[in-house]
C-alpha cells in the first residue's frame, strides 16, 4: 500500500500512467455528456412552470457540482503539499485552480440565463448566488496567489493556505437554501431525500453529472501533465521523452 502511494506521488509515474487510461476516461466522458445532452435537451419532458428554459439545469447543475468538488480537491492537494511536501500535490492544486475557476463560472452565467425567465432578471444578491461568486473570487485568489511570490515554495504556501481557509464556503453554498430565505430553488439533489424531478427528467441529470465528473478528470489530468513536464523538464526522463518524440515525427 504505502509502495503504491509512494509512487503515486511520483511526478514521472504519473505522467506515465495518466497517458494510459487518459483515452479511456476522455472517450466515457464524450459517451456520457453526448447521452446526456441528447437525453435532456431532446427527449426530457417540459417542466410544468419554467417550459423548457429549464433545460439548462443540465448544464447549470453539473457544473455547480464539480466547482464545489474541485474546490475540495484543490484545497486537499494543498494541504498535502503544505504537510508532507509532496511535489506532485502542489502541481494538483495548481492545476486545479483554473478548472474549477472555469466551472465556476459557467455555474453562475448559466444561473444568470436561467435567472431571467424564472426571476424576472440576470442578478440578484441571492445567498446562493454571492457564496457562489465567492467561490469564484477564492479560486481566482488562489490563482493569483500561485504567481504572486518570486520565491516558488512562499506562493505556493500562501495559495494553498488561502485554499483551505475558503473550505468553510463551501457548505455554506450548500445550506444557504435551507439557512437563509432566498429565491433559489432548493436542492435538486439530497443526500437524506428523494429528488424532488420527475425522474424523466432527473434520470438524464444524472448522466450529465457523471459526464461532467468524466471532464473534470480530463482537463485535470491534462493539465497535471503538461505542469509535469513544465516543472521536471530539466530532469534527464523529460529531454528523453521530447527527443524520443522528435524522432518520431514524420
Amino acid at each position: 500500500m504505502w509502495q503504491w502511494f509512494h509512487r503515486l506521488a511520483s511526478p514521472r509515474w504519473f505522467y506515465q500512467a495518466s497517458g494510459k487510461f487518459l483515452p479511456w476516461i476522455s472517450m466515457l466522458g464524450l459517451f456520457f455528456i453526448s447521452l446526456g445532452l441528447v437525453w435532456g435537451l431532446g427527449f426530457a419532458p417540459q417542466d410544468a412552470k419554467q417550459g423548457n428554459s429549464f433545460r439548462i439545469i443540465y448544464i447549470h447543475v453539473p457544473s455547480s457540482f464539480l466547482a464545489l468538488v474541485g474546490y475540495y480537491i484543490m484545497a486537499a492537494a494543498g494541504a498535502i503539499a503544505i504537510i508532507w511536501k509532496i511535489k506532485l500535490a502542489d502541481m494538483v492544486m495548481k492545476a486545479a485552480a483554473p478548472i474549477g475557476a472555469a466551472f465556476t463560472f459557467v455555474a453562475l452565467l448559466t444561473g444568470a440565463i436561467w435567472g431571467k425567465p424564472t426571476w424576472g432578471t440576470y442578478w440578484i444578491w441571492d445567498a446562493r448566488i454571492t457564496s457562489m461568486l465567492i467561490l469564484f473570487f477564492l479560486y481566482l485568489g488562489v490563482i493569483i496567489l500561485q504567481s504572486s511570490y518570486e520565491h516558488k515554495g512562499l506562493s505556493s504556501k500562501a495559495a494553498a493556505l488561502l485554499a483551505l481557509v475558503g473550505t468553510v464556503n463551501i457548505p455554506i453554498i450548500y445550506k444557504s437554501v435551507d439557512w437563509w430565505y432566498t429565491l433559489h430553488q432548493p436542492a435538486t439533489i439530497r443526500f437524506t431525500e428523494a429528488p424532488s424531478m420527475h425522474p424523466d427528467m432527473f434520470q438524464p441529470l444524472l448522466v450529465m453529472i457523471v459526464g461532467f465528473y468524466f471532464l473534470y478528470a480530463i482537463a485535470l489530468v491534462a493539465s497535471i501533465r503538461v505542469e509535469i513536464l513544465h516543472r521536471e523538464r530539466r530532469t534527464k526522463w523529460v529531454q528523453d521523452l521530447v527527443f524520443t518524440n522528435k524522432n518520431n515525427d514524420p
